[in-house]
């Protein structure tokens, strides 16, 4: 009887430090964040996210995720399929560079960028003599996104592509159906969840990005200034309640994709 009241109590104190850890790293500052942004009301909310700095810096943020999310879909799925499907020299060396970017401080991933493209490099330099600049313009905050986020459809599809049945490609075969016919309809569907769930990840890790591309984004108020640095810079102004305001458009905009990667995976278990 002693040893089960142990363990009961065990169990539930393993439970509620839990519930603790949870509620004061996550749910307590969600709520200080969304009380915030309200707590002057409804009027200084709106008027914070429909000034014309923030509303440009979200939608500069939205885009310019867009295009690192579909940049990310067509390499992370190549790359997936080639680490899974291939074996080369090098390929287990490879297969832990895909996690670097979650281990390694974004803002060190900047530095990278800055130093590799920048004006005084010479990529940079002979980008700089054809007319096209990269660092302090858009296409490097397209790039730190990109890097950044850059593992997340590839772990998506791997697990996939290693559980999937391969008798089903091989009865494609042969059936006669080509190479692309297969790729199409047997092995691409079942690659569709983890490409679906690792874009929105990816999408919604580009949204908050903000050490990486503080360098090379050069940070110009409605042509290079994003939604992290914007809140930011509204902290340092000591204007808490307009960060708070453009957070909570980030904040519920994550939310709504989290769920959706949430369902994408229970039907996939239901499947």
């Amino acid at each position: 009887m002693n040893f089960i009241m142990r363990g009961r109590l065990w169990s539930f104190g393993f439970r509620s430090t839990v519930m603790l850890y949870f509620i004061l790293l996550i749910v307590l500052p969600i709520i200080g964040i969304y009380t915030q942004s309200f707590k002057l009301g409804w009027a200084p909310f709106w008027q914070s996210v429909t000034d014309q700095l923030a509303w440009e810096a979200v939608l500069l943020t939205i885009k310019l995720s867009v295009f690192a999310t579909v940049i990310n879909v067509l390499l992370g799925t190549m790359i997936g399929w080639v680490l899974i499907r291939y074996r080369f020299p090098g390929r287990s060396i490879l297969n832990s560079f895909v996690d670097l970017p979650f281990a390694l401080p974004t803002a060190v991933g900047g530095l990278m960028i800055l130093l590799l493209l920048g004006p005084n490099s010479l990529v940079g330099g002979q980008a700089g003599k054809l007319g096209f600049e990269i660092v302090f313009h858009e296409p490097a905050i397209v790039i730190a996104m990109v890097f950044v986020t850059f593992p997340f459809v590839i772990r998506g599809v791997q697990p996939l592509l290693e559980e999937m049945d391969k008798s089903e490609e091989e009865a494609s075969y042969t059936l006669g159906a080509s190479r692309t016919r297969t790729f199409l309809q047997v092995i691409f569907p079942s690659m569709l969840p983890g490409i679906i769930s690792g874009a929105m990840l990816a999408f919604s890790r580009a949204l908050a990005e903000f050490g990486a591309v503080v360098l090379v984004a050069g940070n110009i108020p409605g042509k290079t200034l994003i939604a992290s640095v914007y809140i930011f810079g509204e902290i340092e102004s000591d204007n808490a309640q307009g960060a708070a305001a453009v957070s909570v458009l980030l904040l519920t905009l994550s939310f709504l994709i989290l769920g959706a990667v949430n369902l994408v995976q229970a039907r996939r278990r239901a499947k």
